[in-house]
């Protein structure tokens, strides 16, 4: 019987530590390069402005046994364009605007006001985010660096302000220019930390750690001007 005993609670806690392990993997994504702050790109040539109301930015968020997806609209956007090369272009978030898609009292009455609290956005001090390119490369995949967006064709580098606090930061995109027409999508993570956002990223918290990883989608259109 106290063999059994034994067994029995070897197991529940290497099924705890596997349940923990599972439950705490991020979104996939690709690994964005985080850097110092770096000069705007001139935006020259032709303007291309962002239709807010067909873009968008997805977020996920995650924990112990817990995601947390969510979305932010555009404020604005502009990209420019000279002989089919982007030369720049910046991107105003709306923070407040920020909508988590699990509905519910929890969501809505409890996580988001804490998201929007000084502990992450700090959306009553910060109430718009910036991205502003510095420099958009050719994409070239090797074997052990493969995009998860299908179809990447470029490098997008951009410094991204939150918090008053701004970091260059680095991913593939795919990138198609159909006449008047221009279509980006990524879907890359970073660390949250990088940007003074440092709540709850402490894993002696048990089930209410929360990953310093966060996933984000980028969808956007944009017509010519």
């Amino acid at each position: 019987m106290k063999y059994f005993i034994t067994v029995s609670a070897t197991t529940v806690t290497f099924l705890a530590l596997l349940v923990f392990q599972a439950c705490s993997d991020t979104p996939k994504g690709d690994q964005a390069t985080i850097t110092d702050k770096e000069k705007a790109a001139q935006a020259i040539g032709q303007n291309f402005v962002v239709d807010t109301s067909t873009s968008r930015i997805r977020f996920i968020g995650n924990g112990v046994g817990k995601n947390h997806p969510g979305k932010f609209h555009l404020a604005s956007g502009n990209v420019a364009l000279s002989g089919n090369q982007i030369t720049g272009g910046q991107f105003m978030i709306d923070v407040r605007s920020l909508d988590l898609e699990q509905k519910g009292a929890a969501m809505q009455g409890k996580l988001r006001p804490h998201l929007m609290s000084g502990d992450f956005f700090d959306a009553e001090k910060f109430g718009t985010a910036k991205f502003e390119i510095t420099q958009v490369t050719p994409y070239q995949p090797n074997g052990k660096d493969t995009s998860i967006v299908r179809g990447a064709n470029f490098n997008i580098s951009g410094n991204l302000t939150l918090k008053d606090v701004t970091r260059n930061v680095t991913f593939p995109a795919k990138i198609d220019l159909d006449g008047n027409m221009l279509k980006a999508k990524s879907d890359f993570n970073i660390n949250r930390t990088q940007w003074q956002m440092n709540y709850g990223n402490d894993k002696t918290w048990g089930d209410k750690f929360i990953s310093e990883t966060v996933n984000i989608e980028l969808d956007l259109e944009a017509r010519k001007q």
